[in-house]
Protein backbone atom coordinates (compact mmCIF):
# COMPACT_ATOMS: atom_id res chain seq x y z
CA UNK A 1 0.00 0.00 0.00
CA UNK A 2 1.58 3.30 -1.11
CA UNK A 3 1.33 6.66 0.64
CA UNK A 4 -1.59 7.73 -1.55
CA UNK A 5 -3.66 4.76 -0.48
CA UNK A 6 -2.72 5.36 3.14
CA UNK A 7 -3.71 9.02 2.90
CA UNK A 8 -7.03 8.12 1.29
CA UNK A 9 -7.72 5.51 3.95
CA UNK A 10 -6.90 7.91 6.77
CA UNK A 11 -9.00 10.60 5.11
CA UNK A 12 -11.92 8.19 4.76
CA UNK A 13 -11.66 7.19 8.44
CA UNK A 14 -11.51 10.83 9.55
CA UNK A 15 -14.44 11.63 7.29
CA UNK A 16 -16.42 8.70 8.70
CA UNK A 17 -15.81 9.90 12.25
CA UNK A 18 -16.67 13.50 11.39
CA UNK A 19 -19.87 12.55 9.58
CA UNK A 20 -20.91 10.22 12.41
CA UNK A 21 -20.45 13.11 14.84
CA UNK A 22 -22.52 15.26 12.48
CA UNK A 23 -25.29 12.66 12.55
CA UNK A 24 -25.03 12.63 16.34
CA UNK A 25 -25.50 16.42 16.46
CA UNK A 26 -28.60 16.29 14.25
CA UNK A 27 -30.13 13.39 16.21
CA UNK A 28 -29.39 15.04 19.54
CA UNK A 29 -30.90 18.32 18.33
CA UNK A 30 -34.01 16.57 17.05
CA UNK A 31 -34.75 14.62 20.22
CA UNK A 32 -33.80 17.38 22.66
CA UNK A 33 -36.04 19.95 20.97
CA UNK A 34 -39.02 17.59 20.94
CA UNK A 35 -38.42 16.53 24.56
CA UNK A 36 -38.29 20.12 25.84
CA UNK A 37 -41.39 21.68 27.36
CA UNK A 38 -42.14 25.23 26.31
CA UNK A 39 -42.14 26.32 29.95
CA UNK A 40 -38.63 24.91 30.44
CA UNK A 41 -37.29 26.92 27.51
CA UNK A 42 -39.01 30.09 28.73
CA UNK A 43 -37.66 29.64 32.24
CA UNK A 44 -34.13 29.09 30.91
CA UNK A 45 -34.28 32.33 28.92
CA UNK A 46 -35.58 34.20 31.95
CA UNK A 47 -33.00 32.68 34.30
CA UNK A 48 -29.83 32.68 32.18
CA UNK A 49 -30.68 34.93 29.28
CA UNK A 50 -27.42 34.08 27.46
CA UNK A 51 -26.86 33.50 23.74
CA UNK A 52 -27.41 29.74 23.93
CA UNK A 53 -30.70 30.18 25.76
CA UNK A 54 -31.91 32.52 23.05
CA UNK A 55 -30.78 30.07 20.36
CA UNK A 56 -32.71 27.23 21.99
CA UNK A 57 -35.75 29.49 22.25
CA UNK A 58 -35.48 30.42 18.57
CA UNK A 59 -35.08 26.79 17.51
CA UNK A 60 -38.01 25.68 19.67
CA UNK A 61 -40.28 28.38 18.23
CA UNK A 62 -39.52 27.15 14.69
CA UNK A 63 -39.65 23.50 15.68
CA UNK A 64 -41.16 22.10 12.49
CA UNK A 65 -38.52 23.83 10.36
CA UNK A 66 -35.66 22.72 12.65
CA UNK A 67 -36.84 19.11 12.72
CA UNK A 68 -37.01 19.07 8.94
CA UNK A 69 -33.45 20.41 8.89
CA UNK A 70 -32.36 17.70 11.31
CA UNK A 71 -33.92 15.01 9.14
CA UNK A 72 -32.18 16.40 6.06
CA UNK A 73 -28.86 16.51 7.93
CA UNK A 74 -29.24 12.94 9.18
CA UNK A 75 -30.04 11.71 5.69
CA UNK A 76 -27.05 13.48 4.10
CA UNK A 77 -24.51 12.43 6.72
CA UNK A 78 -25.75 8.84 6.83
CA UNK A 79 -25.55 8.43 3.05
CA UNK A 80 -22.05 9.87 2.83
CA UNK A 81 -20.95 7.84 5.86
CA UNK A 82 -22.00 4.63 4.13
CA UNK A 83 -20.23 5.68 0.90
CA UNK A 84 -16.95 6.41 2.73
CA UNK A 85 -17.03 3.51 5.14
CA UNK A 86 -17.61 0.66 2.71
CA UNK A 87 -14.25 0.83 0.80
CA UNK A 88 -12.30 1.40 4.04
CA UNK A 89 -13.91 -1.54 5.79
CA UNK A 90 -13.47 -3.68 2.67
CA UNK A 91 -9.70 -3.36 3.04
CA UNK A 92 -9.93 -5.12 6.41
CA UNK A 93 -12.66 -7.58 5.46
CA UNK A 94 -11.00 -9.02 2.33
CA UNK A 95 -7.86 -10.27 4.16
CA UNK A 96 -10.09 -11.76 6.87
CA UNK A 97 -12.14 -13.63 4.29
CA UNK A 98 -8.95 -14.94 2.66
CA UNK A 99 -7.64 -16.09 6.03
CA UNK A 100 -10.91 -17.96 6.58
CA UNK A 101 -10.43 -19.59 3.13
CA UNK A 102 -13.68 -18.20 1.76
CA UNK A 103 -13.87 -18.78 -2.03
CA UNK A 104 -12.60 -15.79 -3.97
CA UNK A 105 -15.81 -15.59 -5.98
CA UNK A 106 -17.76 -14.81 -2.83
CA UNK A 107 -15.47 -12.06 -1.59
CA UNK A 108 -17.11 -9.19 -3.44
CA UNK A 109 -20.64 -9.96 -2.28
CA UNK A 110 -19.70 -10.80 1.31
CA UNK A 111 -17.45 -7.76 1.58
CA UNK A 112 -20.23 -5.42 0.42
CA UNK A 113 -22.77 -6.93 2.82
CA UNK A 114 -20.44 -7.03 5.83
CA UNK A 115 -19.14 -3.52 5.18
CA UNK A 116 -22.70 -2.19 4.93
CA UNK A 117 -23.75 -3.95 8.14
CA UNK A 118 -20.70 -2.74 10.07
CA UNK A 119 -20.94 0.82 8.79
CA UNK A 120 -24.67 0.99 9.51
CA UNK A 121 -24.23 -0.52 12.98
CA UNK A 122 -21.46 1.89 13.92
CA UNK A 123 -23.39 4.84 12.55
CA UNK A 124 -26.57 3.78 14.38
CA UNK A 125 -24.89 3.22 17.75
CA UNK A 126 -22.48 6.17 17.72
CA UNK A 127 -24.49 8.58 15.62
CA UNK A 128 -28.08 7.86 16.66
CA UNK A 129 -28.69 5.71 19.74
CA UNK A 130 -26.15 7.32 22.09
CA UNK A 131 -27.10 10.94 21.25
CA UNK A 132 -30.80 10.02 21.37
CA UNK A 133 -30.49 8.65 24.90
CA UNK A 134 -28.46 11.67 26.02
CA UNK A 135 -31.00 14.07 24.54
CA UNK A 136 -33.93 12.36 26.27
CA UNK A 137 -32.09 12.23 29.61
CA UNK A 138 -30.75 15.81 29.44
CA UNK A 139 -32.91 17.68 26.92
CA UNK A 140 -32.07 21.26 27.95
CA UNK A 141 -28.31 20.72 28.23
CA UNK A 142 -28.26 18.86 24.91
CA UNK A 143 -30.34 21.54 23.17
CA UNK A 144 -27.98 24.26 24.42
CA UNK A 145 -25.04 22.39 22.84
CA UNK A 146 -26.68 21.60 19.51
CA UNK A 147 -28.91 24.63 18.87
CA UNK A 148 -26.17 26.76 17.28
CA UNK A 149 -24.92 24.21 14.69
CA UNK A 150 -28.53 23.23 13.99
CA UNK A 151 -29.54 26.81 13.28
CA UNK A 152 -26.44 27.34 11.11
CA UNK A 153 -27.14 24.21 9.04
CA UNK A 154 -30.81 25.16 8.64
CA UNK A 155 -29.84 28.62 7.45
CA UNK A 156 -27.47 27.24 4.80
CA UNK A 157 -29.95 24.65 3.52
CA UNK A 158 -33.05 26.78 4.04
CA UNK A 159 -34.05 26.46 0.39
CA UNK A 160 -34.01 22.65 0.51
CA UNK A 161 -35.73 22.46 3.90
CA UNK A 162 -38.50 24.83 2.83
CA UNK A 163 -39.09 22.82 -0.32
CA UNK A 164 -39.28 19.50 1.49
CA UNK A 165 -41.29 20.97 4.38
CA UNK A 166 -43.73 22.64 2.01
CA UNK A 167 -44.34 19.41 0.14
CA UNK A 168 -44.91 17.50 3.38
CA UNK A 169 -47.25 20.19 4.75
CA UNK A 170 -49.25 20.16 1.51
CA UNK A 171 -49.75 16.40 1.83
CA UNK A 172 -50.66 16.70 5.51
CA UNK A 173 -53.30 19.34 4.72
CA UNK A 174 -54.77 17.04 2.09
CA UNK A 175 -55.32 14.58 4.96
CA UNK A 176 -57.34 17.21 6.82
CA UNK A 177 -54.67 18.11 9.41
CA UNK A 178 -53.19 21.59 9.84
CA UNK A 179 -49.41 21.36 10.44
CA UNK A 180 -48.14 23.00 13.65
CA UNK A 181 -44.89 24.92 13.89
CA UNK A 182 -44.59 24.41 17.67
CA UNK A 183 -45.44 21.58 20.02
CA UNK A 184 -48.59 22.18 22.04
CA UNK A 185 -47.46 23.11 25.55
CA UNK A 186 -50.94 23.16 27.07
CA UNK A 187 -52.13 19.99 28.79
CA UNK A 188 -55.64 18.73 29.44
CA UNK A 189 -56.67 17.91 33.03
CA UNK A 190 -56.48 14.21 32.15
CA UNK A 191 -52.90 14.60 30.86
CA UNK A 192 -51.87 16.61 33.92
CA UNK A 193 -53.41 14.02 36.23
CA UNK A 194 -51.49 11.29 34.40
CA UNK A 195 -48.25 13.27 34.77
CA UNK A 196 -48.90 13.70 38.49
CA UNK A 197 -49.55 9.99 39.00
CA UNK A 198 -46.40 9.06 37.08
CA UNK A 199 -44.38 11.57 39.09
CA UNK A 200 -45.65 10.03 42.33
CA UNK A 201 -44.91 6.53 41.01
CA UNK A 202 -41.28 7.51 40.33
CA UNK A 203 -40.91 9.37 43.63
CA UNK A 204 -40.69 12.90 42.21
CA UNK A 205 -43.56 14.01 44.47
CA UNK A 206 -45.02 12.31 47.52
CA UNK A 207 -48.19 10.24 47.26
CA UNK A 208 -50.32 12.58 49.39
CA UNK A 209 -49.46 15.59 47.24
CA UNK A 210 -50.17 13.60 44.08
CA UNK A 211 -53.56 12.53 45.44
CA UNK A 212 -54.45 16.13 46.32
CA UNK A 213 -53.45 17.43 42.88
CA UNK A 214 -55.23 14.54 41.15
CA UNK A 215 -58.45 15.26 43.07
CA UNK A 216 -58.16 18.96 42.26
CA UNK A 217 -57.73 18.28 38.54
CA UNK A 218 -60.68 15.89 38.47
CA UNK A 219 -62.89 18.31 40.40
CA UNK A 220 -63.92 20.22 37.27
CA UNK A 221 -65.33 17.00 35.78
CA UNK A 222 -67.81 16.67 38.64
CA UNK A 223 -71.26 18.20 38.59
CA UNK A 224 -73.45 19.70 41.30
CA UNK A 225 -75.26 16.35 41.44
CA UNK A 226 -71.97 14.61 42.25
CA UNK A 227 -71.08 17.13 44.96
CA UNK A 228 -74.42 17.45 46.70
CA UNK A 229 -75.76 15.89 49.84
CA UNK A 230 -78.91 14.06 48.62
CA UNK A 231 -82.23 15.40 49.89
CA UNK A 232 -82.92 12.20 51.85
CA UNK A 233 -79.96 13.06 54.09
CA UNK A 234 -80.81 16.74 54.54
CA UNK A 235 -82.25 17.83 57.89
CA UNK A 236 -84.89 20.51 57.42
CA UNK A 237 -86.86 22.89 59.62
CA UNK A 238 -90.27 24.49 59.08
CA UNK A 239 -91.07 28.20 58.86
CA UNK A 240 -93.20 27.94 62.04
CA UNK A 241 -90.33 26.39 64.01
CA UNK A 242 -88.62 28.63 66.51
CA UNK A 243 -85.05 29.62 67.19
CA UNK A 244 -85.15 27.25 70.15
CA UNK A 245 -85.89 24.42 67.69
CA UNK A 246 -82.95 25.58 65.59
CA UNK A 247 -80.57 25.40 68.56
CA UNK A 248 -81.85 21.97 69.58
CA UNK A 249 -81.56 20.47 66.07
CA UNK A 250 -78.10 22.00 65.61
CA UNK A 251 -77.00 20.37 68.87
CA UNK A 252 -78.43 16.99 67.82
CA UNK A 253 -77.00 16.92 64.28
CA UNK A 254 -73.85 19.01 64.54
CA UNK A 255 -74.91 20.98 61.45
CA UNK A 256 -74.91 24.76 61.33
CA UNK A 257 -77.11 25.50 58.29
CA UNK A 258 -80.63 24.21 57.73
CA UNK A 259 -83.06 24.59 54.82
CA UNK A 260 -86.43 25.96 55.90
CA UNK A 261 -89.33 24.52 53.94
CA UNK A 262 -93.07 23.95 54.24
CA UNK A 263 -94.11 20.56 55.65
CA UNK A 264 -90.54 19.21 55.39
CA UNK A 265 -90.71 19.22 51.59
CA UNK A 266 -87.56 20.63 50.02
CA UNK A 267 -89.53 21.37 46.87
CA UNK A 268 -91.33 24.04 48.94
CA UNK A 269 -88.15 25.75 50.08
CA UNK A 270 -88.40 29.08 51.89
CA UNK A 271 -84.72 29.71 52.51
CA UNK A 272 -81.87 28.83 54.84
CA UNK A 273 -81.07 29.66 58.47
CA UNK A 274 -77.69 29.55 60.22
CA UNK A 275 -77.07 28.72 63.85
CA UNK A 276 -75.20 32.02 64.22
CA UNK A 277 -78.51 33.83 63.77
CA UNK A 278 -79.65 32.41 67.12
CA UNK A 279 -77.10 34.60 68.89
CA UNK A 280 -78.88 37.73 67.66
CA UNK A 281 -82.13 36.73 69.37
CA UNK A 282 -82.62 37.56 73.08
CA UNK A 283 -82.75 34.50 75.31
CA UNK A 284 -86.32 35.13 76.43
CA UNK A 285 -87.47 35.24 72.78
CA UNK A 286 -85.89 31.96 71.62
CA UNK A 287 -89.17 30.06 71.93
CA UNK A 288 -91.32 32.72 70.30
CA UNK A 289 -89.17 33.88 67.36
CA UNK A 290 -90.19 32.01 64.24
CA UNK A 291 -87.61 30.98 61.68
CA UNK A 292 -89.52 32.54 58.81
CA UNK A 293 -88.52 35.92 60.27
CA UNK A 294 -84.83 35.01 60.07
CA UNK A 295 -84.67 32.99 56.88
CA UNK A 296 -82.21 34.03 54.18
CA UNK A 297 -82.68 33.39 50.46
CA UNK A 298 -80.48 30.67 49.02
CA UNK A 299 -78.93 30.28 45.57
CA UNK A 300 -80.13 27.45 43.34
CA UNK A 301 -78.05 25.64 40.72
CA UNK A 302 -78.94 22.99 38.14
CA UNK A 303 -77.79 19.44 38.86
CA UNK A 304 -75.69 19.48 35.65
CA UNK A 305 -73.62 22.54 36.63
CA UNK A 306 -69.89 21.73 36.68
CA UNK A 307 -67.88 21.80 39.88
CA UNK A 308 -65.94 24.98 39.11
CA UNK A 309 -69.16 26.92 38.51
CA UNK A 310 -70.63 25.54 41.74
CA UNK A 311 -67.63 26.92 43.64
CA UNK A 312 -68.27 30.35 42.12
CA UNK A 313 -71.90 30.16 43.28
CA UNK A 314 -70.84 29.20 46.79
CA UNK A 315 -68.26 31.97 46.92
CA UNK A 316 -70.94 34.49 46.10
CA UNK A 317 -73.45 33.10 48.62
CA UNK A 318 -73.19 34.49 52.15
CA UNK A 319 -74.32 31.19 53.70
CA UNK A 320 -71.90 29.05 51.65
CA UNK A 321 -74.70 26.72 50.61
CA UNK A 322 -76.77 26.30 47.48
CA UNK A 323 -79.70 24.12 46.51
CA UNK A 324 -79.39 21.69 43.60
CA UNK A 325 -82.40 21.53 41.27
CA UNK A 326 -82.98 18.50 39.05
CA UNK A 327 -84.16 18.57 35.45
CA UNK A 328 -87.83 18.41 36.54
CA UNK A 329 -87.56 21.47 38.78
CA UNK A 330 -87.51 19.54 42.04
CA UNK A 331 -84.89 19.80 44.77
CA UNK A 332 -82.26 17.07 44.44
CA UNK A 333 -80.11 18.08 47.41
CA UNK A 334 -77.81 20.80 48.74
CA UNK A 335 -74.14 21.61 48.25
CA UNK A 336 -72.08 23.19 51.01
CA UNK A 337 -68.51 24.40 51.16
CA UNK A 338 -67.65 21.30 53.19
CA UNK A 339 -68.93 19.08 50.37
CA UNK A 340 -66.58 20.85 47.96
CA UNK A 341 -63.58 20.65 50.29
CA UNK A 342 -64.13 16.93 50.90
CA UNK A 343 -64.06 16.24 47.16
CA UNK A 344 -60.56 17.73 47.02
CA UNK A 345 -58.91 16.81 50.32
CA UNK A 346 -60.98 13.79 51.30
CA UNK A 347 -63.31 13.26 54.25
CA UNK A 348 -63.29 16.10 56.76
CA UNK A 349 -64.73 15.30 60.19
CA UNK A 350 -65.18 17.28 63.37
CA UNK A 351 -66.42 16.41 66.85
CA UNK A 352 -70.03 16.43 65.64
CA UNK A 353 -69.60 14.16 62.62
CA UNK A 354 -70.36 10.48 62.44
CA UNK A 355 -66.86 9.19 61.79
CA UNK A 356 -67.96 5.88 60.27
CA UNK A 357 -66.22 5.45 56.92
CA UNK A 358 -68.17 5.03 53.71
CA UNK A 359 -65.92 2.07 52.87
CA UNK A 360 -64.44 -0.35 55.40
CA UNK A 361 -62.78 -3.72 54.95
CA UNK A 362 -65.06 -6.74 55.34
CA UNK A 363 -62.99 -9.90 55.22
CA UNK A 364 -61.66 -10.21 51.68
CA UNK A 365 -64.09 -7.54 50.52
CA UNK A 366 -65.60 -4.26 51.62
CA UNK A 367 -68.61 -2.87 53.48
CA UNK A 368 -69.78 0.18 51.55
CA UNK A 369 -72.36 2.92 51.96
CA UNK A 370 -75.20 2.62 49.49
CA UNK A 371 -74.75 6.33 48.70
CA UNK A 372 -71.19 5.80 47.51
CA UNK A 373 -70.78 7.32 44.02
CA UNK A 374 -69.51 5.04 41.28
CA UNK A 375 -66.25 6.95 40.83
CA UNK A 376 -65.66 6.80 44.60
CA UNK A 377 -66.52 3.10 44.50
CA UNK A 378 -63.84 2.46 41.87
CA UNK A 379 -61.22 4.44 43.78
CA UNK A 380 -61.97 2.60 47.04
CA UNK A 381 -62.54 -0.98 45.86
CA UNK A 382 -61.47 -1.23 42.22
CA UNK A 383 -65.01 -2.14 41.11
CA UNK A 384 -65.50 -0.26 37.83
CA UNK A 385 -69.23 -0.33 37.22
CA UNK A 386 -70.71 0.30 33.75
CA UNK A 387 -72.58 3.55 33.19
CA UNK A 388 -76.34 3.39 33.46
CA UNK A 389 -79.47 4.89 35.00
CA UNK A 390 -77.87 5.12 38.44
CA UNK A 391 -75.25 7.24 40.21
CA UNK A 392 -74.57 5.30 43.41
CA UNK A 393 -73.77 1.76 44.53
CA UNK A 394 -77.27 1.44 45.98
CA UNK A 395 -78.77 2.58 42.70
CA UNK A 396 -76.69 0.03 40.80
CA UNK A 397 -77.83 -2.80 43.08
CA UNK A 398 -81.51 -1.85 42.71
CA UNK A 399 -81.06 -1.48 38.96
CA UNK A 400 -79.86 -5.08 38.83
CA UNK A 401 -82.62 -6.25 41.20
CA UNK A 402 -85.27 -4.39 39.16
CA UNK A 403 -87.22 -3.62 42.36
CA UNK A 404 -86.87 -1.99 45.76
CA UNK A 405 -84.20 -3.85 47.69
CA UNK A 406 -84.54 -5.67 51.01
CA UNK A 407 -81.96 -6.80 53.53
CA UNK A 408 -80.35 -10.01 52.31
CA UNK A 409 -80.78 -9.34 48.58
CA UNK A 410 -77.74 -10.30 46.52
CA UNK A 411 -76.60 -9.46 43.00
CA UNK A 412 -73.43 -10.17 41.03
CA UNK A 413 -71.63 -7.07 39.75
CA UNK A 414 -69.02 -7.03 37.00
CA UNK A 415 -66.01 -4.71 37.15
CA UNK A 416 -65.21 -3.64 33.61
CA UNK A 417 -61.66 -3.71 32.31
CA UNK A 418 -60.02 -0.30 32.01
CA UNK A 419 -59.81 1.34 28.62
CA UNK A 420 -63.11 -0.06 27.34
CA UNK A 421 -66.25 1.82 26.39
CA UNK A 422 -68.72 1.20 29.19
CA UNK A 423 -71.86 2.40 27.44
CA UNK A 424 -73.14 -1.04 26.45
CA UNK A 425 -72.72 -0.59 22.71
CA UNK A 426 -70.61 -3.69 22.01
CA UNK A 427 -73.14 -6.47 21.66
CA UNK A 428 -70.75 -9.05 20.35
CA UNK A 429 -68.63 -8.81 23.53
CA UNK A 430 -71.50 -8.45 25.99
CA UNK A 431 -71.92 -10.67 29.01
CA UNK A 432 -75.65 -11.00 28.53
CA UNK A 433 -76.57 -8.16 30.87
CA UNK A 434 -75.66 -5.32 28.56
CA UNK A 435 -72.16 -5.06 30.01
CA UNK A 436 -68.74 -5.46 28.48
CA UNK A 437 -66.26 -8.17 29.49
CA UNK A 438 -65.67 -8.28 33.24
CA UNK A 439 -62.25 -7.84 34.83
CA UNK A 440 -63.48 -8.94 38.27
CA UNK A 441 -66.86 -10.19 39.53
CA UNK A 442 -68.26 -9.20 42.93
CA UNK A 443 -71.16 -10.42 45.05
CA UNK A 444 -73.08 -7.43 46.44
CA UNK A 445 -75.29 -8.19 49.44
CA UNK A 446 -77.66 -5.63 50.97
CA UNK A 447 -76.90 -5.57 54.71
CA UNK A 448 -78.99 -2.59 55.86
CA UNK A 449 -81.82 -0.41 54.55
CA UNK A 450 -82.82 3.15 55.42
CA UNK A 451 -86.48 3.18 54.51
CA UNK A 452 -86.59 2.41 50.81
CA UNK A 453 -82.95 3.35 50.34
CA UNK A 454 -80.05 0.91 50.49
CA UNK A 455 -77.94 1.95 53.45
CA UNK A 456 -74.99 -0.47 53.34
CA UNK A 457 -73.77 -3.11 50.90
CA UNK A 458 -71.25 -5.90 51.45
CA UNK A 459 -68.99 -6.44 48.44
CA UNK A 460 -67.08 -9.72 48.19
CA UNK A 461 -64.87 -10.72 45.23
CA UNK A 462 -65.90 -13.89 43.41
CA UNK A 463 -63.52 -16.46 41.93
CA UNK A 464 -63.52 -16.72 38.16
CA UNK A 465 -65.39 -20.02 38.19
CA UNK A 466 -68.20 -18.81 40.50
CA UNK A 467 -71.59 -18.99 38.77
CA UNK A 468 -73.54 -16.99 41.37
CA UNK A 469 -76.65 -15.22 40.14
CA UNK A 470 -78.99 -12.56 41.45
CA UNK A 471 -80.92 -13.69 44.53
CA UNK A 472 -83.28 -12.02 46.92
CA UNK A 473 -85.81 -12.32 49.70
CA UNK A 474 -89.53 -11.83 49.62
CA UNK A 475 -90.29 -8.18 50.02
Amino acid sequence: MDWTDIAMTVGAVVGFIALTLGTAVFVAAEFSLTALERSTVTDDVATRGDRRSRQVDRAHRTLSFQLSGAQLGITITTLITGYLAEPVLAQFINPALSALRVPTGLHAGLTAVLALVLATSLSMVLGELIPKNLAIALPLATARLTAAPMIAFSAVFKWAINGLNGTANWLVRRLGVEPAEELASARSPQELASLVRNSALHGSIDADTAELVDRSLRFGELTAEDLMTPRVRVTTLGPADTVDDLVRVAADTGHSRFPVCHEGDLDNLVGVVHIKQAFSVPHDELRTTRLDTLVWPVATVPASLDGDAVVEQLAGAGLEVCVVIDEYGGTAGIVTTEDVIEEIVGAVTDEHDDESDEVTTDGAGFLCSGLLRLDELEDATGLRAPEGAYDTLGGLVMYRLERIAAVGDEVVLESLARGRDDRHDDDEESDGNGHGPAEQRWRARVTAMDGRRIDTVSLQPLPDDDTATTTGVDS
